[in-house]
């Protein structure tokens, strides 16, 4: 423990943002770290508990406490090798994680939880800034292989750790590029993508050979792989999006979000309008934007939608507004249900509402507004208020309602594996094997739409299991 009475002595001070007056003006990265001694201080306040809930909380299970005494006593080096002892990659988590560790702290209970995330963030940015993140190639090669289909964060952490175990890994990408979601759903304000490259080349000299613009199912065969491969893993998204079922959702205007977002990151990553937009721009420029869903995909079609210069800006969700505050005795260390408002709420020009259900879009050959009505949710069951319909106005409509699980077409259609009820490859969290005994899955195709933390976490399991089941014994952690 680093400083028995740090958490008496000092209060919660976490990172802050760039005014949003300057960081409306560019899709780079806006937080500004906390100064190097603040960040200590602020490690001091970890009370090392007696039961450490937020090894818990987080579904890497990071060993927060160790670290955060490391830090706090100045040894970065060590607290980085502790930190990727169960994180292959802190620099995404420590971006675009919720930190479900915080809500988990022991000093949650009177809102003041360890800074976790800050910390795990600017440990790892230091380590790459000092040269202690290299490459760690096995001693020796098992002679098998392993294809690894989808190159998100499941993919990516499940392909590192096998090939460290000496295997021979080929990861598959059907996009141009690798990264999954974190390529082209998540916005490069929140994480820019060269963190997503300098892994990339570290995992290359690890002996990971990637193979992007290759749809396996499409491009490639199933059979192909299993004959090729001792072993093929599936990592792949959460990718059918829930569509709008009410009249006039055919319109032209109405989008799902991520063929939104992806554009945006396409644009950023150097991509012409050609490459960027094959199907034609969808730009929220000088138009009244309405989001559909009031999660993280719809909060980044918002700050996209500001960057972009749209005239206005509203988000709606069916659900009531949660609570400002939530009830410690009921829900802690458990996540919380509260209002959350993210660095793009908090730019101007943004409107939110809630217990809002759509009834209509209206438009001829193109979006002109939206039909609502306001509901009631009692004992769970949503009702109409009576009288309480209105219209808003509409150039642009963002479907971000959620995802139905992954695309059926193609991959899984040839390997024929096992869903489960909601539709997700079915597999198990002790050994991650489908159906089929050769395929394992892993990361929102077996679990739904998910956390980066949580496809990591199913990333490393399923490359454990992989190993065992090659070798018949794995020394890669869980």
């Amino acid at each position: 423990m680093g400083k028995e009475t740090g958490f008496l002595e000092l209060d919660r001070h976490d990172r802050t943002y760039a005014d949003p007056g300057r960081r409306l003006k560019h899709y780079n990265e806006f937080v500004i770290p906390l100064p190097e001694k603040e960040l200590r201080a602020q490690a001091s306040r970890c009370m090392n508990c007696g039961i450490p809930h937020c090894h818990t909380g987080c579904p890497v299970n990071n060993i927060i406490p160790d670290w955060n005494h490391l830090v706090y006593e100045d040894d970065w080096r060590s607290a980085l090798e502790v930190l990727h002892s169960t994180n292959n990659f802190p620099e995404f988590t420590g971006r675009i994680c919720p930190a479900p560790c915080e809500a988990a702290c022991t000093l949650n209970i009177t809102d003041q939880p360890v800074t976790i995330k800050s910390i795990e963030c600017q440990i790892v940015d230091k380590g790459w800034e000092n040269g202690w993140i290299t490459p760690q190639a096995p001693a020796e090669r098992t002679g098998k292989s392993v294809a690894v289909v989808g190159s998100g964060p499941s993919g990516m952490a499940c392909a590192q750790q096998l090939a460290r175990a000496g295997h021979s890994v080929t990861l598959f990408e059907k996009n141009d590029r690798v990264g999954g979601l974190m390529r082209y759903g998540i916005p490069d304000f929140k994480m820019e993508k060269h963190l997503i490259n300098r892994r990339m080349k570290q995992m290359e000299a690890e002996g990971v050979e990637f193979r992007t613009s290759t749809e396996i199912g499409v491009t490639v065969s199933v059979s192909s792989l299993k004959e090729n491969f001792d072993a093929v893993v599936m990592s792949g998204g959460s990718e059918e999006a829930r569509r709008l079922e009410i009249p006039g959702a055919e319109l032209a205007g109405v989008h799902v979000a991520m063929d939104f977002l992806r554009q945006q990151n396409k644009r950023n990553a150097g991509d012409d309008e050609m490459r960027a937009a094959p199907d034609g721009t969808i730009t929220a420029t000088g138009k009244n934007v309405i989001v559909i869903g009031g999660g993280d995909t719809g909060s980044d079609c918002v700050g996209t939608s500001n960057r972009q210069g749209a005239k206005s800006i509203t988000q709606i969700e069916i659900m009531p507004k949660p609570p400002v505050m939530e009830d410690k005795e009921m829900v802690w260390p458990n996540w919380p249900l509260k209002l959350r408002t993210s660095s793009s709420h908090e730019e101007e020009g943004v409107d939110r509402d809630w217990a809002i259900l759509t009834k209509r879009v209206v438009g001829e050959n193109t979006v002109q507004g939206l039909e609502c009505v306001r509901v009631d949710w009692k004992d769970g069951k949503m009702q109409e208020v009576e009288g309480s319909e209105f219209t808003l106005k509409a150039d642009v409509i963002f479907l971000a309602m959620g995802f139905l699980g992954p695309r059926k077409q193609g991959l899984l259609d040839q390997t024929g594996v096992e869903l489960d009820p909601r539709g997700n490859v079915k597999a198990d969290t002790e050994k991650y094997q489908t159906s089929d005994e050769k395929i394992w899955a892993c990361g929102d195709m077996r679990r739904g739409q998910s956390l980066v933390v949580w496809a990591i976490r199913e990333g490393r399991q399923c490359a454990r299991s992989v190993d065992e089941v090659l070798m018949g014994v794995s020394e890669l952690p869980r």
